[in-house]
């Protein structure tokens, strides 16, 4: 078994060969921007150890629009309709009929599974009739073919390259990477122009509300770098961004939805900096070569942190219950509290500014 090291030069590989005689691979991985994002090192391994194989990711109509004319290892993409826990909540519709059948019309030699723990998408995975499946499990989740234990508390990109070592693929790194089209730059310049020397994106959103660092220190940070300022957001983060605008001494553009993914990505490698929570499109920065600062909640950090720190500065709350009314955020067996309050409220805005300035020195 090859021995890993974190960051680049990471070498993983597993105790499994390849398979012999592999034309077609299914990849599910059928949820957020983040979610792909880590999972591009393992995706990217298969394609190299099967370069003449085509690869489909199963996925949603975003992962089709955004991967579409990208180079890459997806060769395309499917998108699946809504399914109870695959692409959909697991209280969801089940598979429409006929899904099963046109997908196993396909005949896929290998189907992965690099959506989680299994519960659902397992048994997805089997259904595609592929001559072998390799993938994750929880205990409660049906075996594939080959599997390893799905343990939460691990990193996401590593998790993937375990499973993409089951049927041995190895890569020289972890650090995800995208590569930005002249589709995207063009989208950038019809919607901003060229966007200003030394600009710095904040994005002061996060799907769950838990990992949004307050707006007004985002603003304060902002101010004092002294740098032309973006600040991005989706539509349901329009309040957030107005909230960080407006608290800005200094002028600064909101921009919410104004770009697809691809325009976004385009910004993001225009930037010098980028700050923000855990969310995808921290990732997507990293991912097109921004430097960034994460703010982290501490488990959030052990699964989906950047694994090097060259261009980039994780910083972490290390609170491990809800700040209202002392729930663990580290016990798996709990119920989710009906409380909000950020838990990464304790990173200071000297942290965070500090961590800016180290990574903005001599840009």
């Amino acid at each position: 078994m090859a021995a890993g090291v974190c960051g680049d030069g990471l070498v993983y590989g597993g105790v499994y060969g390849l398979v012999e005689g592999v034309r077609r691979i299914a990849v599910l991985r059928a949820n957020a921007l983040g979610d792909l994002v880590v999972s591009l090192p393992a995706i990217e391994a298969l394609k190299r150890a099967y370069p003449q194989a085509r690869l489909t990711l199963l996925g949603q109509d975003w992962h089709r629009r955004f991967l579409a004319g990208r180079p890459g290892p997806v060769d395309e993409v499917i998108a699946l309709p809504p399914v109870a826990g695959v692409s959909a909540p697991a209280d969801g519709p089940a598979a429409p009929p006929g899904l099963y059948d046109g997908l196993r019309r396909r005949r896929f030699d290998l189907a992965v599974q690099l959506h989680g723990g299994g519960r659902y998408s397992n048994p997805f995975v089997r259904a595609l009739g592929a001559r072998l499946t390799a993938g994750l499990r929880t205990p409660d989740a049906e075996r594939l073919d080959r599997w390893v234990p799905y343990h939460y508390f691990q990193h996401e990109t590593l998790r993937m390259l375990e499973v993409a070592a089951l049927v041995g693929a190895r890569t020289e790194t972890a650090e995800p990477r995208i590569a930005v089209t002249a589709a995207d730059r063009a989208e950038l310049a019809r919607v901003l122009g060229e966007p200003p020397p030394g600009l710095v994106a904040v994005h002061p959103g996060a799907g769950d509300p838990r990992r949004r660092w307050p707006a007004r220190r985002f603003a304060a940070v902002a101010d004092r770098l002294g740098r032309p300022v973006v600040v991005t957001g989706t539509g349901a983060e329009r309040e957030l961004v107005h909230d960080v605008v407006a608290a800005m001494r200094r002028p600064a553009l909101p921009l919410v939805d104004g770009l697809g993914m691809g325009g976004l990505a385009a910004l993001y490698e225009r930037c010098d900096l980028v700050i923000a929570n855990d969310t995808g499109p921290r990732h997507l920065a990293a991912a097109v070569g921004a430097p960034t600062v994460g703010i982290y909640w501490c488990g959030n950090a052990i699964n989906a942190a950047p694994l090097a720190c060259g261009r980039h500065r994780p910083l972490l709350s290390w609170v491990l219950a809800c700040p209202v009314c002392g729930a663990s955020g580290v016990d798996l067996t709990a119920e989710r509290c009906p409380h909000d309050a950020s838990w990464v409220a304790g990173v200071t805005t000297e942290e965070v500014l500090d961590a800016a300035q180290d990574l903005l020195a001599g840009r």
